[in-house]
């Protein structure tokens, strides 16, 4: 086949694909409330695509608000990035670090129950476009917070709010409330060949 023929059939082929694409587009609605997105799985960049979010979203000239609940005083990119722009985005670091370090179970609980209330609080105040609920799901995985009432306070937020929840291990039912789900796949890190993590990069 010549390569003008190649070309009128990819042309084709794109028109039949275009016209498909439009068709589907005019069967879908508007959202009419906010979403809940959940990130999670085992690979690396659930928080870089919600902080990707964010960005998107601020580029819109939207409202938008972050809770980390595990980061704690640990120093990360995307914060200090944010720091310049403290107008931007209404912050809470509400976490004491990794569980790991903590190594108490209380001090946990009262730290994630302190963060859920400040989340609660802007989920229901309708000042926000977008939420980042940074390592929820981590907070949920040792059951710090109760998933049902987490699951409830998600949906009795304001129509206007979506809400980003990221973290590895998300629960069931979180995922039966989500609209969207994505799912990290580990497939290779660089800290399995014995490199630590890398700043930029990692953190």
């Amino acid at each position: 086949m010549s390569t003008p023929d190649i070309n009128e059939n990819h042309k084709a082929d794109m028109r039949k694909m275009q016209a498909e694409h439009r068709e589907k587009i005019k069967a879908k609605k508007a959202a009419e409330r906010g979403l809940l997105l959940v990130n999670t799985g085992d690979g690396k960049g659930k928080s870089t695509a919600a902080f990707g979010t964010l960005i998107r979203a601020l580029g819109w000239g939207h409202s938008v608000g972050v809770v980390q609940y595990i980061k704690g005083n640990w120093k990360v990119g995307e914060r200090e990035f944010f720091k310049r722009f403290d107008d931007l985005v209404t912050w809470h670091t509400m976490g004491e670090g990794f569980t790991w370090d903590t190594q108490d179970r209380d001090r946990d609980i009262a730290a994630a129950r302190a963060a859920w209330d400040t989340s609660l609080t802007m989920l229901k105040s309708g000042a926000y476009d977008l939420i980042l609920l940074d390592e929820l799901n981590i907070v949920l995985r040792y059951d710090y917070l109760d998933v049902a009432d987490v699951v409830a306070g998600l949906q009795a937020r304001s129509p206007r709010t979506s809400v980003i929840v990221t973290g590895r291990d998300a629960k069931p039912d979180l995922l039966a409330a989500a609209d969207l789900i994505s799912e990290v796949k580990a497939v290779r890190h660089p800290f399995d060949n014995g490199i630590k993590a890398m700043r930029g990069i990692d953190f």
